[in-house]
This record gives C-alpha cells, structure tokens and sequence, in this order.
C-alpha cells in the first residue's frame, strides 16, 4: 500500500519551520495502526510550518486545494477512530472535510449530492510520539442515493486525487503555499492483509 507524505510551508507567511524533528512516527511501532475505520494513506509532515498543523491553518490549506467544511455545517454520520501510536489511544477524528468544486462556500453542498473526494484527519501529538504530523484517511465517495459508499478503489482514486491538488503552488485568503511530496512504502499492507 503507497502512503503518501507532503510537507508544506506557507510562503506569505513565512513563518520558521516547526521545532519538532521527525515528520512523523510510524503508528504500528506503538500499539497504532494506519487503519482506522478506513485508511490512513496521506500523512502531512509534522515538519511543515507550524501554521499548517494548526485546526485553522489546515481548514485554509484544505480550502487551497479544494476541499471545505460540511454543507451548511450539517454532518449526518458519526465521527471515525483512529490510534496513531501516540499514546492517545483511539481518538475521533479532528475534522471531516469535502471536495468544494471550487466554492469553498457551498461547494460541499454539491459534494454531498453527486458524490466526491473527502477526507478525515487526525493529529499524532501524544506523550509517546508527538510528531505534530497530520494523519488523514482520504477517499472517492458516491452520491447520496448511494448512502456515500467508497467507490471501487476510492482510497487510492481519494489519496491520488488530494495530491495532486496539493503539490506545487496553491493559494487560499491570502496565503500562498509551496508542497512536496513523497511516496512511502510498507506502514500499510496491501488489500485487507493489515
């Protein structure tokens, strides 16, 4: 299974890279797993500017590569758990976001309907790995009438589509960000083996 790390710096802000060392720490070498009740495949690097692993600062880099808050802040599921090895424990999730096409006001809304990218997102910031690292579980989903089921291959089709929204240059209110990417093998087993 390809897990894919991106780290991002905000340029208009240029604020000083995050204090933390690592990018993150592998959730299967204590007690986590990159499971959930999805996947865990897109990990933004703990070592990214310290304002993108904020709660805000994320909404607004989400924003600049397509994805929003809930239409009209109405959420009809319940949140997903996830245990990062962190000495958390399993945690819900820190937030669920949508694919905008392209209106970060409504956009959600259109999402909601025909179907779309989304994601979740946790944060490894525990007592036994405080990487800071942004862990999300990022999917292709069906329209409503299909109660939002993962499409065929959606966790591969939701990662591959976030980062290539995300690499490179994007902006959003003002702020300007420049992304990486990495390819990362063997935290996740292929298929339903882990």
């Amino acid at each position: 299974m390809l897990i894919f790390l991106v780290a991002t710096l905000p340029l208009a802000l240029a604020m000083p890279r995050s204090k933390r060392a690592v990018d993150f720490f592998n959730p299967n070498l204590n007690g986590g797993a990159m499971l959930d009740d999805a996947r865990l495949q897109v990990i933004i690097s703990g070592l990214s500017s310290p304002s993108v692993l904020t709660d805000d600062g994320f909404l607004n880099f989400a924003k600049a590569i397509g994805f929003s808050t809930e239409c009209l802040g109405i959420h009809l599921g319940g949140p997903q758990t996830a245990n990062l090895g962190d000495g958390n424990g399993f945690l819900n999730q820190t937030v669920e976001l949508r694919q905008d096409y392209g209106n970060a006001d409504v956009g959600t809304c259109l999402e909601s309907l025909i179907g779309g990218n989304h994601l979740r997102a946790w944060r490894q910031n525990g007592p036994q790995a405080d990487s800071g690292a942004l862990f999300l579980a990022v999917s292709q989903e069906e329209n409503a009438a299909e109660d939002h089921n993962i499409v065929s291959n959606g966790y591969d089709i939701g990662r591959d589509m976030l980062s290539a929204a995300a690499i490179g240059t994007t902006s959003f209110n003002g702020v300007t960000y420049s992304t990486t990417g990495q390819n990362i093998t063997g935290l996740l087993s292929p298929g339903s083996a882990g």
